[in-house]
């Protein structure tokens, strides 16, 4: 397969009619659509999400990421004016403050003050940075709360992406069932399909199911704005890889198993930890690795994912993974057959190999 890829921008644009962008998830997690597609001929099929076990194998493992999301986006008033200020808590700092983005930025300078909660929470501006983004130091009754995530909890909001306008009813469906370290800026969307009991019936089979975190950055839904590719600067993003989900993950892929990472964070972590080999070495920090053509896969066999923003990093990882021509024909093909894309939206499975040969592409269900 040609993994050289285009390294322009503009190949990775594509048709999305506005009515496909789901803006509210589904009653069910699992009744999701799945588009299953070999990574290397680029044939697909049609199925559910809840067909999944079918197309895993004893053997397998499974990887994913139990980032939890807080409610990062907090909506005050500036001391003085009055006036509206938001902030969207992106990175806690050593000493305790926040990397934020703030809206109005130009008003709020050093020493701004902005009231959450009719005094329940305060903010102070320590710094204004480079790039715009504030430092921001939090004070808040503690007394009252033991840590500043439970007043987080009571006041902030989930800080959906910008392309979904409707409100959320339930928090928890921005969350995947296995969510468990907290710390994201957003969700890693294609863990939002699995319901407890489809992973049982995962591990019923054999599968290996294991987990590591990768704490999701704002810098996600950043655009690309350079043409040429290398040219772009990826976010810096927390990972954490616990030595029993390494041990596992060498153990399967010595015994002939496939690694299936859910969604292009687990990916980008695996690729990030992984020798030359293949093999995943325990443990934690920071990764900005970008995952675009041309790049060779050492640790990933399989992934899972949503269906992504037209010239987005996610694109060219999915492109990256199985050849961008392939992938630009199954996004046209689901667009067509009327797919959910994006955060609340289908998934489909890339897997090498996983149609019988000559097989060509068809609707099925």
């Amino acid at each position: 397969m040609d993994h050289t890829g285009n390294l322009r921008l503009s190949s990775y644009d594509y048709d999305l009619p506005q009515e496909l962008i789901a803006q509210d998830p589904l009653s069910n997690r699992s009744d999701s659509r799945l588009m299953v597609m070999d990574r290397y001929t680029g044939t697909f099929h049609h199925h559910n999400f809840f067909d999944l076990p079918d197309f895993l194998r004893e053997g397998d493992c499974l990887v994913l990421n139990n980032t939890r999301v807080i409610p990062a986006r907090l909506i005050g008033k500036r001391e003085g004016s009055g006036g509206r200020a938001e902030l969207l808590l992106l990175k806690k700092l050593e000493d305790g403050c926040w990397e934020t983005l703030a809206k109005p930025g130009k008003r709020l300078k050093a020493g701004s003050r902005i009231d959450f909660g009719d005094g329940t929470l305060f903010g102070e501006v320590r710094e204004v940075c480079p790039d715009g983004n504030r430092i921001v130091e939090f004070f808040y009754d503690m007394e009252k709360y033991q840590v500043f995530e439970e007043v987080l909890d009571q006041l902030g909001e989930m800080p959906l992406p910008p392309y979904i306008t409707h409100t959320l009813e339930d928090r928890e469906r921005y969350q995947t069932v296995y969510a468990r370290e907290t710390g994201s800026a957003a969700a890693p969307t294609a863990g939002l399909h699995f319901t407890q009991e489809l992973l049982s019936d995962i591990s019923k089979k054999g599968v290996t199911v294991c987990e590591l975190t990768l704490h999701v950055g704002l810098g996600t839904f950043r655009p690309v704005k350079e043409e040429n590719l290398e040219n772009h600067q990826m976010h810096s993003e927390f990972y954490q890889v616990p030595e029993e989900t390494a041990a596992k993950i060498n153990q399967c892929r010595q015994a002939g198993g496939r690694v299936i990472a859910v969604g292009t964070t687990t990916t980008r972590t695996l690729e990030s930890v992984a020798d030359v080999d293949g093999r995943i070495n325990p443990g934690s920090g920071w990764t900005d690795i970008f995952l675009y053509p041309g790049y060779r896969f050492k640790a990933v066999d399989g992934l899972l994912t949503n269906f992504h923003l037209p010239k987005s990093t996610l694109i060219m990882l999915v492109s990256a993974f199985a050849g961008r021509e392939h992938v630009l024909a199954a996004y046209a093909e689901a667009v067509r057959q009327r797919y959910r894309f994006f955060s609340f939206g289908d998934a489909m499975l890339l897997l090498p190999g996983v149609f019988d040969e000559g097989e060509v592409r068809h609707v099925s269900g």
